[in-house]
């Protein structure tokens, strides 16, 4: 939307310029720096919500969760100094996993920058490394011009985190004339290259002359929006599909094509597969190194095709036969034109007799134990059946995050939001705020493990002022259970730093009038799990899961990723 409006301030101009680029929700911090925008932002705070969060880390992963659901940029604003540098996380968090968020930081006036004024950070030189574009803005005539690229920016190509740090008196300053207009080009960039013709066809026969075919789904399928591109190419060549972490509800869970997770916690067909395949399709993945195991010993045996949005991740790790740069659903759709129907009997029984392997060996123990205490598997799984993989599950990270991955049945798309390339403990809870404040109409779940929790468990605040109908899974082992799990497979489980002296969360939950119930009989497990999807308004639901339960199989450090463990090596008395 284009805006030509007279003596305006420069923090009114902000607003207009956000309210331009559609934004409806802010998540934010006030502080003396970013004051000027907050004074303004009572004239719009009727058409822009303001959700306080209760740290900025918050704000930023509130902002990443609304980001993930909604398919637009997340707001994000806070003060200079302390409030700004507390975003750098999940800045980094964002930039890993391409979700596009516009960061406003407030700064002191520009007559004292680099004099080490109060709360004064280099925000910008900090946030360079991490963000894919930033900028300083000291007058106000630069807001137009530099929000609009911002949004552009943020949301092209291969999206990612901006960051714009405005300095106070720039936020004061007056403007005669205020011209907005969205940002349609810059030059020099070129977010959307377009397919060559020629890889196009060399990828088509790769393809239809392939014995063995498989496909890997990773996030840039849901970031282009590929999903039936993806299974048009699937059901009619009749090709298996393996999802990547972040690639997770790309591909229904529940198609008979699909085989499950790649990689270091992933499923047993898939991993396989990856070194047996004869064509490996790369959609949207970065090959990165949870996924390949060992490089050297990654998929030796196979043309790998790699369809990828950024140039860079192309070659980067894994050498391919043909590259396609280019946005997925264009090259898709071409590919596609041209795709014979096909069938690979014999290859997808291959695949079965790897997932009944699995399921007697693995499955049985994490879904149907005989021990006494709960399993995250069975959580994960109980939640899966009662919202018929239909949820949008936020999780942290850690062992609950990967039984998450493993266990609930992703059967709409778009479902799954979790912290993949930096591995951010605590991002789950704000996530799913940020989630919440966007989709009304599916579950938001967040899935967190007690460690990670306590990290952002102030965020129940937000909850509980604006009612959000956010339902929390705790999986409470009393540990930091990934890394007792590393200590056991790795280091003779010579761990006395992990366990936790956990406080009694539901109190806390009730503390912020959020209702709670904990469950640690098998018998009582679906029933409080069913409680907490009825309910309507936030809940707080915990698992008392077993302190010892450990996500199996793993890609152990240096090995191929067909090399799995089915269990704790032996140790050696």
């Amino acid at each position: 939307m284009k805006l030509n409006l007279q003596n305006i301030s420069g923090a009114d101009a902000i607003f207009q310029a956000l309210m331009a680029e559609g934004v409806d929700t802010i998540f934010g911090y006030p502080g003396g720096n970013n004051l000027p925008i907050y004074n303004s932002f009572y004239d719009y705070r009727d058409k822009v919500k303001h959700i306080l969060v209760r740290h900025e880390q918050g704000a930023v992963h509130a902002a990443q969760g609304y980001a993930r659901v909604s398919k637009k940029a997340g707001v994000c604003m806070v003060t200079s100094g302390p409030g700004a540098t507390n975003l750098i996380t999940g800045i980094a968090d964002a930039l890993l996993d391409s979700t596009p968020i516009v960061c406003l930081t407030g700064q002191v006036t520009s007559p004292v920058l680099g004099y080490d004024a109060f709360q004064e950070t280099d925000v910008v030189g900090i946030s360079m490394p991490v963000t894919k574009w930033n900028y300083q803005i000291t007058k106000a005539d630069e807001i137009a011009d530099t929000i609009a690229q911002a949004f552009y920016i943020a949301t092209s190509g291969r999206p990612g985190p901006v960051l714009i740090d405005i300095t106070k008196d720039a936020q004061q300053e007056m403007l005669a004339q205020f011209n907005y207009a969205p940002c349609e080009r810059i030059r020099s960039y070129h977010p959307y290259p377009k397919p060559n013709s020629v890889e196009i066809e060399e990828a088509v026969h790769l393809i239809n002359t392939a014995k063995k075919p498989l496909i890997i789904v990773g996030q840039g399928v849901l970031l282009s929006g590929a999903q039936d591109e993806v299974m048009a190419l699937a059901e009619k060549a009749e090709i298996p599909v393996a999802a990547t972490m972040q690639g997770l509800s790309a591909f229904p869970s529940s198609h008979h094509l699909y085989q499950g997770m790649v990689g270091l916690h992933g499923n047993v067909a898939p991993n396989k597969m990856t070194n047996s395949c004869d064509v490996l399709i790369a959609l949207g993945m970065r090959f990165d190194d949870r996924v390949t195991g060992r490089l050297d010993k990654y998929a030796k045996q196979a043309k790998i095709i790699h369809i990828e949005i950024d140039p860079a991740e192309i070659d980067k790790s894994v050498k391919t036969s043909v590259a396609i740069n280019s946005d997925l659903k264009v090259a898709l759709r071409l590919i596609n034109k041209q795709i014979q129907a096909n069938q690979h009997t014999t290859w997808l029984k291959y695949a079965k007799e790897f997932y009944e392997l699995e399921k007697e060996k693995i499955f049985s123990n994490d879904l149907h134990s005989t021990e006494n205490q709960l399993t995250m598997g069975e959580v994960a799984n109980v939640l899966s059946e009662l919202t018929n993989g239909n949820a949008i599950i936020v999780t942290d990270v850690g062992q609950h995050q990967m039984a998450t991955a493993r266990y609930y049945s992703y059967n709409s798309t778009d479902s799954w939001v979790s912290s993949g390339g930096l591995g951010t403990m605590g991002f789950a809870l704000p996530a799913a705020i940020g989630a919440a404040l966007w989709e009304k109409k599916r579950q938001i779940i967040a899935v967190i493990g007690d460690g990670g929790f306590q990290m952002t468990m102030h965020e129940l605040g937000v909850l509980m002022q604006y009612n959000l109908p956010v339902k929390v899974v705790l999986m409470n082992n009393n540990f930091l259970g990934m890394i007792r799990q590393l200590h056991d497979v790795y280091y003779e489980s010579r761990d006395f730093f992990g366990e936790l002296q956990n406080p009694d969360f539901c109190k806390i939950a009730e503390a912020f009038s959020i209702p709670s119930y904990r469950v640690s009989e098998r018998h009582n497990l679906r029933d409080a799990i069913q409680k907490m999807i009825d309910h309507d308004g936030p809940y707080f639901l915990e698992a008392m899961v077993a302190k010892i339960n450990n996500v199996f199989p793993m890609v152990p450090t240096g090995a191929a990723v067909d090399e799995m463990l089915f269990e704790e090596p032996k140790k050696v008395e």
